[in-house]
C-alpha cells in the first residue's frame, strides 16, 4: 500500500527473486480485490514460464487479499505458497524494504 502525493492509496504487487534480487512488480490498482490478485498470478505463472525460470517457493504476507484462487494457481504450477509467520517481520525483510 503506498500514498501518492494526490492523497490516493494505491496497492502494488511484486515479487522479488531472492537469488538475484530481481524485482518482478506485476500490477497497481486502487481497488485490490481477490480477482485482480489471482489474474496477477496467472500472469507471473506465464512470465516465469517464458523466462525459463525454476521457481519452489513464493513467500506472501498473511493479508485477506490472497484467496484460495491465488494458492491454486501457484499450487497448479508445482510452487509452494509459504505464508509468513505471525509477527515475524524478519521473515519477509526483503520485501519489506
Amino acid at each position: 500500500m503506498t500514498k501518492m502525493l494526490t492523497g490516493a492509496t494505491l496497492y502494488a504487487l511484486a515479487v522479488i527473486e531472492h537469488a538475484t534480487r530481481r524485482v518482478r512488480i506485476l500490477g497497481a490498482t486502487a481497488h485490490a480485490t481477490a480477482g485482480w490478485v489471482t489474474q496477477l498470478a496467472r500472469n507471473l505463472v506465464m512470465d516465469l514460464h517464458d523466462a525459463g525460470a525454476e521457481v519452489r517457493f513464493l513467500i506472501r504476507n498473511r493479508d485477506a487479499r490472497y484467496p484460495a484462487a491465488f494458492d491454486a494457481v501457484l499450487q497448479a504450477e508445482s510452487f509452494e505458497a509459504v505464508q509468513t509467520g505471525v509477527r515475524m517481520p524478519r521473515m519477509n525483510a526483503v520485501m519489506e524494504r
